[in-house]
């Protein structure tokens, strides 16, 4: 009898002594222990069309008039994201962090885009960034959220936004002139006219440039005091400035209370919207209070830690190519917002590089990355890749008629993975009758989703959260003839180490693989997506590649 079957044992044993939330905390320990932004396997989804848990909250602000084809709020919550995670949704697709879509309270009005009258059901119009939005749910309710996806070992990145407020409604007036300015729309000719500007009519963008300290606007001021909190956020902004020695600018003051959400929930990092709408030593100014706000939080709940890693940013950074390096240009003025203190960046050219065949879009990630850490190892920075998201009206694959194939492309290349809501499930993105990005929002697809496409992205997505090689190893191609390509990935940080070999695009059916190059002291290899366990002869095992892939790890 095989040691491992043995040690397997006694760990299934020890473990049924135990109850279920030690056993639930060891297995986050296992997850995060080897956790790698640079290999994270993200979920992203609308709060609003995710799954509804808690209906008594549908209509707790009234929004009662109709609205274009999926252009109100649909119910969505925190409760209903919270019963996923405990299902282990998430869990067994492999994601080892989720991203949702902003939470602060929406304006309450809503307005005619040109496609239609539409609710603030996203959650990128903000009336009041130290509320939560009460359709999403309570502050206690998003707290208890992230807590259960920490117990499941599942980081929360959260979306915010200082570039601008929720437009001007009938229930929603204009912040201050000293607050925001309405006008011009950007023209986007070169910096100045992408930042010191309204993204679009009526969304006012927040002075972020300006150096003036101003009053609270009077509006804000009455609706605290209404709600009987206008004495303690007074007192908590009193003492912000004063410790932080900061200016009360209107971007001072927002970013006071965005990352007053990484001080009081634990939530792992933020995902920020419209970076380059907005100034890069405004950025560095948020970027270190988010990260002294997520050390006050650390400090003052250690037994609710899981990790000590530093808050992670992440930025939106609208039309940033990866392959392009590190910086982007506003009409051949490059700015790095790297150097500012951002993690990674979104990377939107990974749906188009997706029609490149398995080899060429390996090998290209792979150069990518290291072209961006060419300069420093010390300082890593990173990318995500996306085929679907909530605003890229030209997403790969819309139809769904290639999930196979997209998850293959999209969770074995090099650099961050990001699932959006429905990719696993083949989520059609059109609804009838829909307009505009409306099509990329459609529900969750729960009732109709396709198995054995959700199947797939679960292996693939769990050998990913398994293995950080996947994402950040070094990449090397491997002799191949036929069809697709086989690939070894090494992966080294700090005293783990972890190597893999894996195969995609392959002629299904057995395959002999050499894998001396790869493991050449390991006698035994598992094919994480067959579930088989070989025995390396003469360098060789062979195995059998299902929807083309084969992934390799030792079996000890």
């Amino acid at each position: 009898m095989k040691k491992y079957f043995l040690a397997s044992l006694i760990v299934v044993l020890l473990i049924g002594c135990k109850n279920d939330k030690t056993q639930e905390k060891e297995m986050s320990k296992e997850v995060v222990s080897n956790f790698d932004w640079d290999a994270a396997n993200v979920y992203f989804l609308l709060t609003d069309r995710f799954n509804n848990g808690d209906k008594s909250n549908d209509n707790t602000v009234p929004r009662d008039e109709e609205t274009a084809t999926l252009r109100g709020f649909e119910g969505g919550d925190f409760v209903g994201i919270q019963n996923k995670i405990e299902e282990n949704y998430f869990t067994d697709l492999g994601v080892n962090a989720i991203w949702l879509t902003p939470i602060f309270e929406q304006v309450k009005g809503g307005v005619d885009e040109g496609t239609g009258y539409t609710y603030a059901y996203h959650g990128y119009w903000a009336k009041d960034w130290t509320a939560i939005e009460p359709a999403y749910g309570t502050m206690e309710e998003f707290k208890s959220l992230v807590q259960a996806a920490h117990d499941k070992g599942i980081r929360i990145l959260l979306d915010v936004v200082i570039n601008h407020a929720g437009p001007v409604t009938e229930q929603d007036p204009v912040w201050p002139e000293d607050w925001v300015r309405t006008g011009p729309v950007c023209t986007y000719q070169d910096q100045e006219t992408a930042v010191s500007c309204t993204l679009t009519n009526n969304l006012p963008d927040v002075l972020t440039d300006s150096k003036e300290e101003v009053e609270l606007p009077p509006a804000l001021v009455q609706k605290w005091k209404d709600e009987v909190r206008y004495e303690e956020e007074v007192q908590e902004l009193d003492a912000f400035f004063e410790e932080s020695g900061l200016a009360r600018t209107p971007a001072n003051h927002l970013i006071k209370w965005v990352t007053d959400y990484a001080r009081e929930t634990g939530v792992d990092g933020f995902r920020i919207d419209t970076v380059k709408h907005v100034e890069e030593e405004v950025w560095a100014t948020f970027i270190e209070q988010a990260q002294i706000a997520y050390e006050q939080w650390k400090d003052e709940h250690p037994d609710l830690m899981i990790h000590n890693d530093p808050f992670f940013i992440i930025g939106e950074l609208y039309g940033y190519y990866a392959a392009g390096g590190r910086a982007y240009n506003f009409n051949e003025v490059p700015v790095d917002y790297f150097n500012v203190g951002y993690d990674a960046m979104i990377n939107f050219g990974f749906k188009e590089d997706a029609g490149l065949n398995y080899k060429a879009l390996f090998q290209k990630y792979a150069d990518i990355k290291s072209n961006l850490n060419k300069e420093t190892d010390s300082d890593v920075v990173s990318f995500m890749n996306y085929i679907s998201s909530h605003d890229d009206g030209q997403p790969y694959d819309p139809q769904r008629e290639s999930g196979i194939e997209a998850g293959t492309k999209l969770l074995l290349s090099p650099g961050i993975s990001q699932i959006y809501y429905g990719d696993e499930s083949s989520r059609i993105l059109s609804a009838d009758g829909a307009e505009g990005d409306a099509n990329l929002r459609t529900n969750m697809n729960w009732d109709n989703m396709d198995d054995a496409t959700l199947e797939h992205w679960q292996q693939l997505g769990r050998f990913r959260r398994d293995h950080p090689a996947v994402g950040a190893g070094k990449h090397y191609s491997l002799d191949h003839t036929g069809s697709g390509t086989l690939a070894a990935r090494f992966y080294e940080k700090d005293d783990y180490k972890d190597d893999v070999l894996i195969g995609a695009g392959l002629e299904n059916g057995e395959i002999t693989i050499d894998v001396s190059k790869v493991f050449p002291d390991i006698d035994e290899l598992r094919n994480a997506y067959s579930d088989t366990i070989h025995v390396v002869e003469d360098g060789k095992i062979i195995t059998t590649a299902i929807n083309g892939v084969v992934l390799l790890e030792p079996y000890f």
